[in-house]
């Protein structure tokens, strides 16, 4: 079982909506949500080089080629990170079939239950198209960023990130900040084994990630995101 039960008991459960609903944006941050030793064979998978593939998004489009990035000004430019795609396993390489079955988990029918549980919301993936392109392992480096944005969308009742970075360093940076409200910003540490909910249509709640410091030139902040919809 990935999750652990003490967290997502009937006590839990009800204390997450209450926090959900008197937070501006609606939110929530779990820490330890999910087994430490689960996750660490997932990061032991995360660290081979060969998986990752540039990603570019602007404004106008995403999944941009690098001739439309190009050709985009650097304000239209929002997202350039690293997404998650296996190709090739070699006798030296970890398995990525336990990376694989997180993200399964994650959009399999018990932990969205858990879930509709919090957002007093029914969700299902039966009018989504491709499930699995809106769950996946994302990594920044320093040269990597995330701008302003808002991950609302029709239908589409909850985003969810949960970070896989052992022994965060309070000042690499690579923080994710919700506007908030009356220029009060939230702002989340992406520690280990924490995971952060948020409703994408509440108030406040288009958002930003701090860049990496420069100091920590060799370092990846790394997480899962996920997006939810209802029918």
């Amino acid at each position: 079982m990935w999750l652990n039960d003490e967290k997502i008991s009937d006590s839990a459960i009800r204390a997450y909506r209450k926090s959900l609903l008197s937070s501006c944006p609606n939110h929530i941050v779990i820490d330890d949500l999910f087994d430490d030793a689960k996750l660490d064979n997932v990061i032991n998978v995360l660290q081979q080089q060969h998986d990752w593939k540039t990603q570019q998004h602007t404004y106008s489009a995403l999944y941009v080629d690098n001739n439309q990035w190009q050709q985009a000004s650097h304000d239209e430019r929002f997202v350039q990170r690293d997404a998650w795609q296996p190709e090739t396993v070699s006798s030296n390489t970890a398995n990525p079939d336990l990376a694989q079955e997180f993200l399964s988990f994650l959009r399999g029918d018990a932990f969205m239950s858990v879930l509709s549980r919090i957002f007093n919301v029914r969700l299902t993936d039966i009018n989504v198209t491709d499930p699995g392109i809106n769950t996946n392992y994302f990594r920044l480096g320093p040269a990597d960023f995330v701008e302003q944005h808002a991950d609302d969308s029709p239908g589409r009742e909850l985003c969810m990130l949960v970070y896989l970075n052992k022994e965060w360093s309070n000042n690499a940076g690579g923080e994710l900040v919700f506007i908030g409200a009356d220029d009060g910003p939230v702002s989340i540490s992406p520690l280990y084994n924490r995971c952060v909910l948020f409703d994408p249509s509440s108030e406040g709640s288009e958002h930003w990630v701090e860049r990496l410091n420069a100091e920590h030139a060799g370092l990846y902040r790394y997480n899962v995101t996920s997006w939810y919809w209802s029918e």
